[in-house]
């Protein structure tokens, strides 16, 4: 009886480790002087201006892009962030689809950040609009959030546990489990507004193409842009 239990503890081991993705460590930057590879828009206008990955279309809901070929689990997203025209922007991670995902953003209108959980609806005609609120209202630390200058976004996920902070400087900790893995990406809602210098530090359920020798490449084109 012993042995029968043992060789079923043993079949449910192996059957859980197939069943989820297995992750391994990866970092990728994208500085978008070339283009914006690996990305693919879901909604909005977007292109590559000088070197900066765009969104040039004022009016739309949740104007998004998302980065194809991965998905991650616990991992670091920052991204240099610019509000050009309109109200909000920011970085998209643990993305399932174009209406699944969420997103922290800032609003230089009301000087303060925001965090949000997309979902997905029928009750909307294109589903953008379907969103729960983690916190909508996250006073700056530190800093104050204006249109037309750069701001370093960067969300740091591990399990449920969501940090998100502004030019390294930590402006609150969330807890939510809803999507425990997905993709990244850059967004907008009713905004034109600039991206660049994205990277993502983490555990990914695939490796996208070439990511070593773009990823050097990207790091070393980040840090001369800066200077």
């Amino acid at each position: 009886m012993d042995v029968m239990k043992s060789r079923l503890v043993l079949l449910l081991m192996c059957i859980s480790i197939y069943a989820v993705p297995l992750a391994t460590a990866e970092e990728h930057v994208w500085t978008f002087d070339d283009d914006a590879v690996d990305w693919t828009p879901a909604n909005g206008s977007w292109q590559v201006e000088e070197g900066i990955y765009k969104q040039t279309m004022r009016w739309g809901e949740a104007q998004k892009a998302l980065v194809d070929g991965a998905e991650w689990t616990d991992h670091t997203l920052e991204a240099r962030v610019r509000v050009d025209d309109g109200h909000w922007g920011g970085i998209v991670f643990r993305a399932q689809n174009e209406f699944e995902y969420y997103v922290y953003l800032i609003c230089p209108k009301e000087n303060k950040s925001e965090l949000w959980r997309h979902r997905h609806s029928t009750v909307f005609k294109d589903g953008f609009e379907a969103r729960d609120e983690i916190e909508h209202d996250i006073e700056p630390i530190g800093l104050t959030i204006t249109r037309n200058e750069w701001f370093t976004l960067r969300v740091v996920v591990e399990g449920s546990r969501i940090a998100v902070a502004i030019n390294d400087i930590e402006q609150g900790v969330f807890i939510d489990d809803a999507y425990p893995v997905g993709k990244v990406g850059v967004w907008t809602w009713d905004t034109q507004a600039s991206f660049d210098d994205v990277s993502v530090n983490g555990f990914a359920t695939a490796s996208l193409t070439a990511i070593e020798p773009r990823g050097k490449l990207a790091v070393s084109w980040a840090a001369l842009k800066r200077q």
